[in-house]
């Protein structure tokens, strides 16, 4: 039987991670993410619901977490549900949960609390920030000192490479659980 334990978070960051450092030379950085949820009751009555996720990311992500996460700022996440058992000051034993995230992208600038530049991504693949795409370039006006444009030359055109098609369906049975 398949399974799927998937998270997928979008909100704002309730305070800066916290990063650790550990002794194997892993480090893990946990954070905080607010979803809010906006709503009219049936009394017309206008009603704002907040969930909380706490949010743990390792290695190189938790690197990049420390360097350009703040408070405020808004982040999809994506990852696995995991619950940890714990014992409280008490002694009582206690259950909570937490996203051990696989993917993180920064909905925005590093500096500003939100917006649409998504410019840092980071999964387990690509630790490092996704490049900037460069704005594209004006060309200026000619001026009354520059020569005459030069002549075209034609391009040789290639005929388009044919795709190979596919193999015939033999109806056989596969490896395939479904």
């Amino acid at each position: 039987m398949a399974s799927l334990n998937k998270m997928t978070i979008i909100g704002n960051l309730g305070a800066d991670p916290e990063v650790r450092y550990l002794d194997g030379g892993a480090v893990v950085a946990t954070f905080n993410v607010a979803t809010t949820e906006k709503y009219t009751n049936r009394n017309g009555e206008k009603v704002e619901q907040t969930e909380w996720f706490r949010v743990e990311l390792w290695n190189e992500q938790a690197k990049v977490a420390e360097k350009y996460l703040k408070k405020g700022n808004s982040v999809y996440v994506e990852g696995r549900l995991r619950t940890e058992l714990w014992t409280d000051k008490e002694g009582k034993e206690r259950t909570s949960l937490r996203v051990r995230a696989n993917t993180m992208q920064l909905l925005g600038s590093p500096n500003s609390d939100g917006g649409a530049d998504n410019q840092y991504e980071v999964s387990r693949q690509q630790a490092a920030p996704a490049p900037q795409q460069a704005a594209p370039r004006q060309q200026a006006a000619p001026t009354p000192q520059q020569s005459a444009p030069r002549p075209q030359v034609p391009v040789q055109q290639t005929r388009p490479q044919r795709q190979p098609e596919p193999a015939p369906f033999d109806g056989g049975d596969d490896d395939l659980p479904f």
